[in-house]
């Protein structure tokens, strides 16, 4: 199970959505009695008709003096490292091809061993955006209302149940003071001050009240997408795929408009399938940038719940004979065609070669959409930090600076993605505080010896992770367990070497009490924690001898 409410939520109608989809469910048995009229939760108060965004234009024509490179950050949301057919085929067999996403990897780079900053979302986009652990700035968990997450946690999963600490409410902060802190510097703030035309297009998630808005983060223009339908559920255009086992799937079915905003104005309804709108958005904003250096981070909601098709893509996937599978696969057929889309826009306004294009999932593939192969041939799911759940697609283009058909086998992070295009952009790192990535070119062209990383973490409260070298370490106490896995022989992490090594697990458990030292208090706790299997979907029953993690954040 998972919590992820991402999106612009009221803490007091949350509260009356919680309980009253309590009322409407057996998992919810306590929560009965409180069944209050359950008013919208996601998204403006009110959302208009579509309207047409004009975007800020650039010089009619080039400066004429060399320019620094354009840079584009592409993220998908819970994409699988197995989605995508560059790496091994793809989902459904590969039956959902991902050409243009792979034509990044065939022209650039391929990191086979990309990592995501965090196994969750808003923690991960915070070490994308800060080039820093987001443990650094006490961004620990996902940012939700306090009665949300509570309720959450007392989901009945079986064998192993939530768990919840009321004793820690007391320590909770408002949910409008959950956010990115204002201290963090981002990647928009260092390229605006540049001179680069900052955009963000879709989710954010690094804080919904107005101080913490991308306008506010360094971006000039955001269109803000976060918790938002792909398409009216009831929309002749869209197919749906909705997952009876999944109580928060269910949640959000009821519970989530049809929405953007454009800088912090009124809400209105998109004029497409959100996929296809905001890639429409993003290749009108590139050529109206095209004379002047921009940064463009493109956040897709994509493949996230709830999962919706559009019709036309479901339609032309049907030898795919699993409903749920044919869905979720026309959703990376969209995502694919907005990728194609935007890297034929750079073509077409003559910025290819002059244009640093990444392409990375927030974390891996999610157990809870009940489909077994997104992550393979990885074990585990987002919200855990085995290879399934942070290991993630991760590409990259630059044709002035990155030879084609790399493949770069030593292990980056997210925050990479911070420091590379800072120094392609020539700009400063900031001088004030520890950046904890690097720029990753000169490793990929040979010009820099070593591995970018010996050592890196991964922390959600007492769940807390190691990777030295090739071995890694994973420390939960709930179960109460260290698993040691040799990543060079055991990539999937199937031999657990802790009761054989004990040196070794001592050894490493030094340099997680080491980086710990080094990281900042959360700034709010964790009010419960949810049982996430490791080798089972949530569609699938929980077993007495399946491993699972406790997650909480």
């Amino acid at each position: 199970m998972i919590l992820h409410t991402k999106f612009r939520l009221a803490a007091s109608a949350a509260v009356a959505t919680v309980l009253a989809f309590a009322a409407s469910t057996s998992i919810f048995a306590d929560a009965r009695a409180q069944t209050p009229a359950a008013p919208k939760a996601f998204g403006p108060a009110e959302v208009g008709p579509p309207v047409e965004i004009t975007w800020q234009q650039g010089p009619d024509r080039p400066s004429g003096t060399r320019r620094p490179p354009n840079i584009v950050l592409i993220v998908a949301d819970d994409l699988g490292y197995n989605d995508l057919s560059v790496n091994g085929g793809g989902i459904a067999g590969g039956a959902a091809p991902t050409p243009n996403i792979d034509s990044i990897a065939r022209e650039g780079v391929n990191f086979a061993q990309g990592y995501a900053g965090h196994g969750t979302c808003a923690p991960s986009r915070a070490a994308l955006l800060t080039g820093r652990y987001p443990t650094r700035f006490g961004f620990e968990f996902t940012p939700a209302p306090a009665a949300l997450t509570k309720n959450m946690r007392t989901f009945n999963y079986g064998i192993h149940n939530g768990i919840s600490f009321p004793e820690r409410e007391k320590d909770m902060i408002p949910f409008a003071k959950m956010g990115l802190p204002q201290s963090e510097i981002t990647l928009a703030d260092l390229l605006q001050r540049a001179g680069y035309h900052t955009l963000h297009f879709g989710k954010w998630h690094l804080g919904e009240s107005p101080e913490f808005a991308a306008t506010k983060r360094g971006f000039k223009e955001s269109l803000l997408t976060s918790g938002s339908m792909y398409l009216p559920k009831d929309d002749p255009r869209v197919v749906n795929s909705k997952q009876d086992f999944d109580p928060i799937d269910r949640f959000l079915w009821q519970s989530m408009p049809f929405y953007a905003q454009k800088d912090g104005g009124p809400g209105f309804q998109p004029k497409a399938y959100l996929t296809d709108y905001l890639t429409d958005e993003a290749v009108k904003a590139i050529h109206a940038n095209r004379n002047r250096p921009f940064f463009a981070y493109l956040a897709y909601n994509a493949p996230h719940t709830p999962l919706q098709a559009t019709k036309a893509d479901y339609d032309a996937l049907s030898h795919i004979k699993d409903h749920r599978m044919r869905v979720y696969a026309a959703m990376i057929r969209a995502l694919d065609r907005g990728v194609g889309r935007v890297l034929q826009q750079l073509e077409e306004d003559g910025l290819r070669d002059n244009t640093l294009v990444v392409f990375v999932s927030d974390n891996g593939g999610a157990g809870y959409v009940g489909l077994p192969e997104l992550n393979r041939p990885f074990r585990g799911w987002k919200l855990t930090y085995f290879e399934g759940g942070v290991r993630t697609p991760y590409l990259m283009r630059w044709p002035a600076a990155i030879p084609a058909g790399t493949i770069y086998r030593a292990p980056v992070s997210h925050f990479d993605i911070f420091a590379t295009a800072v120094a392609a952009a020539k700009v400063g790192l900031p001088k004030d505080r520890v950046i904890d990535g690097v720029d990753l070119v000169p490793y990929v062209t040979g010009k820099a010896r070593g591995r970018p990383h010996e050592v890196l973490f991964w922390r959600s409260g007492d769940y807390q992770v190691v990777r030295a070298g090739d071995w890694k370490l994973q420390v939960t106490d709930r179960p109460d367990k260290d698993w040691l896995f040799d990543l060079a022989n055991d990539p999937t992490e199937r031999v657990n070497l802790a009761e054989n090594m004990p040196d070794k697990v001592a050894e490493l458990k030094r340099l997680l009490a080491g980086h710990n030292a080094t990281q900042v208090k959360p700034l709010w706790p964790q009010l419960g924690l949810s049982p996430v299997m490791l080798d089972q979907t949530l569609a699938e029953p929980q077993t007495p001898d399946g491993e699972y993690i406790y997650w909480g954040g």
